[in-house]
């Protein structure tokens, strides 16, 4: 299949940001499930004190979802795409958060502060070069007993779930891609799915890289099987 990569990719993000809000909008769950999946960090008491890195923060929407779980937590969000990162920069947000153009395998060379208390990534992994070497960067930016929620589609592995991710795609999404002039991003969701890890290799690919008490969480709606929410933490 092919993929847009790096540059190609940040282009295509850029082109649809002015859109973007808009499409993602009109997904059903779209904005629920981003809620569902930052409440899954568990952070207590609204976040007190906590510094929690949105890394893929796009136009914003995980930021919203960040904060509607933690409302007093410092949230520093961080998007390769400068098109996406002047969206969400134009949204009226609280002191506590502020945002970074970075690639998300290179933290500290972007001067993006740390240590994280927890980590939200929402659709990044799948963007990116190396998912392995861009966990090894998150869990290096992490403190000591630091959260991670990741929120991604991942396919559970059964054909169904393929055949109704490519189903939706066809006949939706790629089709309002077509419409906005970004059938190439929309093409690329689809596809970067398909050849992307299932839940089960996503998880085991966390292990790996050293986060523990991974868990695998299903989403409600028509994005169970296709979207979950990974959890974890590293060692105190």
């Amino acid at each position: 299949m092919t993929l847009l990569r790096d540059d190609a990719l940040s282009v295509a993000f850029d082109h649809a940001a002015a859109r973007y809000d808009l499409l993602v909008g009109a997904s059903p769950g779209y904005h629920g499930h981003l809620r569902r999946s930052a409440r899954r960090l568990g952070l207590q008491a609204e976040g007190r004190g906590a510094r929690v890195l949105d890394l893929g923060c796009g136009t914003g929407a995980s930021t919203a979802a960040l904060l509607s779980a933690a409302a007093r937590a410092d949230i520093t969000g961080v998007d390769a795409s400068p098109g996406m990162l002047e969206r969400a920069s134009a949204k009226s947000w609280p002191g506590g958060v502020r945002f970074v153009r970075a690639s998300a395998d290179q933290l500290t060379e972007a001067g993006v502060g740390g240590p994280f208390d927890a980590v939200f990534a929402a659709y990044l992994f799948r963007n990116v070069p190396d998912p392995d070497r861009t966990l090894a960067a998150v869990r290096a930016a992490m403190a000591p007993g630091g959260r991670i929620s990741v929120h991604e589609y991942t396919l559970s592995g059964r054909p169904v779930d393929r055949l109704l991710w490519t189903a939706v795609c066809r006949t939706v999404i790629m089709s309002l891609g077509r419409a906005c002039g970004d059938a190439g991003l929309y093409e690329h969701l689809w596809r970067s799915v398909l050849s992307f890890d299932t839940a089960g290799e996503f998880a085991e690919r966390m292990r790996a890289a050293g986060f523990a008490h991974v868990r695998v969480l299903p989403l409600p709606g028509w994005q169970t099987g296709i979207t979950h929410t990974f959890v974890g933490r590293i060692a105190a």
